[in-house]
């Protein structure tokens, strides 16, 4: 039984105003008749786009828990840690709860929404209609973490503070801490840019694969 959709009933909904409008045939490019705003089927380009910036978090990924996030100065001499050290100094220290903490919002966090995201785009992609529930749902999780992205760097800040607080010493970030905060934006950008609808594109009752839609559904 097939659904109903705007897009199997003509319809385009303004991202700008929010007003539907009917589509016009003959019209290769349609514009909002309130705000003026170019009307679209799906977000244009939204694949690509989430392909690259899940592409240069993936890339930053690397050094951010390889490259020391801070340098520590002291009078008995001076030391560099990265995440995966400072999660080893509070476990072997005792203090287990904050290792664990700092291990799942710096490391385990970004690692699962990137291969989220990832799993997401690739089944865009290749017009797949496996589990569009379960899908829809990784992504609003995906969505709910993304607003509180911003917590790992704070746990960067906490750890950068706490890991040398018992000795006077003077404490820097290194470029490991720059490349966990790209990190953290970009994977926030990749879900904004990511476009759910097209999880449904190739379900029962969505619109069927055609040539025009190998890669992405055309924007009108």
């Amino acid at each position: 039984m097939k659904t109903l959709t705007a897009s199997h009933a003509g319809l385009l909904a303004c991202h700008a105003c929010g007003r539907v409008e009917r589509r016009r045939a003959g019209h290769a490019r349609q514009h909002c008749r309130r705000c003026g705003a170019p009307l679209h089927r799906r977000n244009p380009a939204s694949l690509s786009r989430t392909w690259a910036l899940l592409l240069a978090a993936a890339i930053l990924y690397v050094p951010a828990n390889l490259l020391p996030v801070m340098h520590t100065a002291s009078l008995v001499g001076s030391e560099d840690d990265t995440i995966i050290s400072g999660v080893i100094y509070f476990w072997t220290s005792g203090s287990w709860p904050l290792a664990i903490v700092v291990f799942v919002a710096s490391i385990l966090v970004p690692m699962l929404k990137l291969t989220v995201l990832v799993l997401l785009a690739a089944s865009a992609q290749r017009r797949s209609a496996w589990r569009p529930m379960e899908r829809v749902k990784l992504y609003r999780i995906v969505e709910r973490i993304g607003r509180w992205s911003m917590l790992d760097v704070f746990v960067i800040t906490l750890t950068v503070a706490l890991v040398r607080f018992e000795s006077l010493a003077v404490i820097t970030a290194g470029p490991g801490a720059l490349a966990f905060g790209c990190v953290v934006i970009l994977t926030m950008l990749a879900s904004m840019q990511f476009d759910p609808r097209l999880i449904w594109d190739h379900v029962e009752g969505g619109n069927p694969p055609t040539a025009s839609t190998a890669t992405e559904p055309p924007h009108e």
